[in-house]
């Protein structure tokens, strides 16, 4: 079974209308053989803040070292992001393997006439995966109430109620006080209720579960009218500490704590204070991994500032309470005019949400592409009748807010709200990725059609078209259709997924020359109906190095490789144009801006597994650091912590003992420094030493960090890891090594630049041999070009590893091997390469650059 045939299984199942009880997804299970037995569950259930709770308790689980799987819903841009173990979504063939082991007796109910329905087998799919991933904790967002939501199927170790409105009446019933009944039937056996809740709410819970733990904030009580009440667990929350961040303290009588949380605002604080009081019912977890793991819970789409010159927020509120929060957190940020994006769905109270919004300078209102949408024109009246000043409307979502930032000043502020939806599809301005395929031979044209899920008789079809230039995207069906219309026209092919929903992205795959594609992008440009495929015209045209308005010369034509036609992979040094207004950072003193760098390794440390010992003196290390210069380096990696199999962590100050000294010796060298680091205490203390550039293979795990690279306006190296120290047979299952790396690291990138940083200052490395098996290792060299599509410098660091063991190398004897794939990586487009032996590599970077183009590349002896 193909993906998008699974994925349309299961969508067809939301023609089914929910039902309460948990009686079908308990037979699904059954049917299963109850998979789900032998894991601990945590059900969170509320009016709003369920989600952002969840994902709060999830990461400060996952911090304290448990295996942790999240359920939430709905999801932004794939159906995956709803079933997540460790922070990974569901891969693709574990969603065909659900469905093919359900699809029978589904088929059969459904004959019956009782059908689970789509939530119903989402949540099943859900306990399925969390089970066979053998995960020690997982958490589940409730759908509706709790008494009958399909999440009740399980037994909880723990429970929360974050909050309490008025909201499906009409299953759960017509007051506050029944709808707060219906949701406290989370209550676990063995331990007391948390909630939020106050008031009479509070009192119908407590008539339910009993034992309940109350949280809250002092003012939020207050406000309540509750005399006397003050909450078991009191919150406060301390207002931005930045632009994107905010401080809480919670006080629970016997502990307490103090940090920060990147959701903003009071009931974000609230939310953080649930989460936490659950998290030590659980395990008493500490407050060193409290307050990292709160501060590590990024919730895409609720109250995300993407960028600040204009101030860009996107929210998903898509009620009058979620809208009132919303309107609260942006009065705290200072702005000249705010210019709203706003859809909606049909069934929501769109005149109070928008009552509950600030009075908007400009309004562009706007439809995701659902059936459920709300007409553009009506939303338009309705912010008419409100008062707005000016107020247009725009068929798609990408359009509306294009139409936002061109009228926004960097003062203003680009508000884009009412839906999740509408957020999900806004925020693929700056998440989607246009990857390049290198396309050799048929059988790399079959791998890139397959791999977007094609039917396997347009394969056959297609894959001798598609020996030119090709590029994967992923796009709305609206203008998947329109980019396929077009490219047929001017001769090209396109190749789309099977998956037909609106709700969901289309994968696919361009295939024509260098001129039709030329054609695609002027074409897409210039509709009179855009359909928010402006953006997808800009991303290819820096994705193919197309300049605008002029012809395609060869030099600049050489993304992608196909056929017996001579590439050259261009420099993508200095980051590919993204839809930000911030001025861009001057990449120009980079190395790796025109050509292929050499990253040379200096490792101060007694364990590394290829050098360890041999350079921990200060004195060797410098002598080290200066023959690398006389070899060529461009930059210096100093390493002061081991991440081999099996290696101790060093402290803070063992590791700055041993690297800063060696910084301040070599800063007057000429080549680049940078910091091989973890930590970001000892990242600031090593750019304060004069390195330029952090070296972070966790990936950002430290939540300082992104901030200590923009504070010092520093070069930042990302790596993808699963784990840093590397932990030994670790199995990680990947649909697609490359697009899974690429898929992880854009969200990485994402929280790097709404920190203050470029794209030309980010540099992404996939990782080679961090939760990766040999022949994936091998696979990320081989289409290490496919990475460009990031818009960011690439760097591979593969010196000396336990891959090319596969070729019979064993340690010690991987020098020829290393300097092979150097020139591989270089050949292929990466911009660093990160190596031992710096003499042999600069020969192996100035050979495969010189073979591209012997006159331009031409060193002295």
């Amino acid at each position: 079974m193909e993906y998008h045939e699974a994925a349309d299984f299961l969508f067809d199942l939301r023609r089914f209308r929910p039902k309460p009880g948990t009686e079908s997804t308990t037979r699904l299970l059954a049917h299963l053989e109850d998979p789900h037995e032998g894991v601990d569950f945590v059900q969170i259930a509320g009016s709003n803040g369920k989600g952002s709770t969840a994902r709060l308790l999830e990461q400060t689980l996952r911090e304290a070292g448990y295996s942790v799987g999240l359920y939430t819903s709905p999801h932004l841009e794939d159906l995956r992001e709803r079933i997540r173990v460790d922070g990974r979504k569901i891969p693709r063939a574990a969603v065909c393997e659900y469905v093919e082991e359900g699809h029978e007796y589904i088929t059969e109910r459904a004959a019956d006439g009782e059908s689970p329905t789509f939530f119903e087998t989402m949540t099943a799919m859900a306990l399925w995966h969390f089970g066979r991933e053998d995960v020690d904790i997982a958490v589940l967002e409730v759908g509706i109430g709790g008494k009958y939501d399909a999440t009740s199927v399980v037994d909880p170790v723990a429970s929360a109620v974050t909050s309490v409105t008025l909201e499906h009446t009409g299953i759960l019933g017509d007051t506050v006080e029944e709808i707060a009944r219906d949701k406290a039937h989370v209550a676990p056996d063995d331990a007391p209720l948390v909630t939020g809740v106050t008031g009479s709410p509070l009192e119908a819970i407590r008539d339910v579960a009993g034992d309940v733990v109350t949280v809250g904030t002092d003012s939020a009580v207050d406000a309540d009218g509750s005399d006397g009440f003050r909450p078991d667990v009191r919150v406060a929350y301390g207002g931005r500490t930045n632009h994107t961040e905010a401080t809480v303290s919670i006080d629970a009588g016997d502990w307490d704590l103090e940090t920060r949380i990147p959701l903003l605002g009071e009931h974000q604080a609230v939310n953080a204070g649930i989460a936490a009081t659950l998290a030590r019912q659980i395990d008493n977890v500490s407050d060193t991994d409290l307050a990292r793991g709160l501060r590590n819970a990024h919730w895409p789409g609720r109250f995300e500032v993407i960028d600040t010159e204009p101030l860009t927020v996107l929210d998903g509120a898509h009620n009058p309470g979620a809208c009132e929060r919303l309107a609260e957190t942006l009065g705290t940020y200072e702005y000249d005019d705010l210019h709203v994006v706003f859809g909606a769905m049909h069934d929501k109270d769109h005149r109070a949400m928008v009552a509950a919004l600030p009075t908007p300078d400009t309004v562009v209102t706007t439809e995701p592409t659902l059936d459920r949408a709300e007409d553009r024109d009506v939303l338009a009246e309705v912010f008419t009748d409100a008062g707005a000043e000016t107020v247009r409307t725009e068929a798609a979502v990408q359009d509306a807010l294009a139409t936002a930032l061109e009228a926004a000043g960097a003062d203003d502020c680009v508000l884009v709200t009412g839906s999740l939806f509408a957020v999900a599809e806004a925020r693929s301005r700056w998440t989607r990725t246009d990857v390049p395929k290198r396309v050799r031979d048929i059988a790399d044209a079959r791998d890139a059609l397959e791999g977007a899920n094609v039917a396997p008789g347009d394969v056959e079809r297609l894959d001798g078209d598609a020996v030119h230039r090709v590029v994967r995207t992923a796009l709305r069906d609206r203008q998947a259709t329109v980019l396929k219309e077009e490219l047929l026209r001017l001769g090209g092919e396109c190749a789309l997924s099977g998956l037909d929903r609106d709700d969901e992205a289309v994968d696919a795959v361009l295939m024509g020359t260098l001129t039709q594609f030329e054609g695609l992008v002027d074409a897409l440009e210039n509709r009179s109906r855009p359909d928010g495929l402006a953006d997808v015209a800009r991303e290819l045209r820096d994705t193919l190095a197309l300049e605008a308005g002029a012809g395609v010369d060869s030099d600049a034509a050489a993304t992608t490789e196909g056929g017996d036609e001579p590439t050259q992979p261009p420099s993508r040094a200095a980051g590919r144009s993204r839809p930000s207004s911030r001025s861009a950072t001057d990449a120009s003193e980079y190395p790796w801006t025109d050509r292929t760098a050499v990253m040379g390794i200096l490792n101060v440390t007694p364990d590394s597994f290829h050098d360890g010992g041999e350079y921990d003196a200060l004195e060797d290390a410098v002598d080290r650091a200066e023959a690398m210069v006389d070899a060529s380096v461009d930059v210096i990696d100093i390493g002061g912590e081991s991440t081999r199999p099996g290696s101790d962590p060093v402290s803070v100050e063992e590791e700055l003992d041993r690297v800063v000294p060696v910084i301040e010796r070599i800063a007057d060298l000429d080549a680049l420094l940078s910091i091989d680091t973890r930590r970001a205490a000892v990242a600031d203390a090593a750019l304060e030493a004069g390195a330029d550039i952090i070296n972070d293979v966790s990936g950002l795990e430290d939540p300082e960090m992104r901030f200590v690279a923009a504070e010092h306006d520093a070069g930042l190296v990302v790596m993808h890891s699963i784990d840093a120290p590397v932990v030994p047979d670790r199995d990680i299952e990947y649909d697609d090594v490359v697009a899974d790396v690429i898929d992880q690291l854009s969200e990485r990138i994402l929280l790097a630049e709404k920190a203050g940083l470029e794209r030309s200052q980010i540099i992404v490395d996939p990782g080679i041999g961090f939760g990766k098996s040999t022949a994936e290792n091998f696979e990320l060299l081989d289409r290490i070009d496919e990475f460009q599509a990031l818009g960011c410098p690439v760097l591979f660091g593969h010196s000396h590893k336990s891959m090319f063991g596969q070729i019979g190398r064993e340690a010690g004897e991987r020098l020829e091997a290393t300097v092979a794939a150097t020139a591989l990586a270089t050949d292929r487009g990466a911009d660093i390469v990160r190596v031992h032996d710096v003499r042999e590599n600069v020969a192996a970077v100035r050979t495969a650059l010189a073979a591209r183009d012997p006159a331009r590349f031409e060193w002295e002896s």
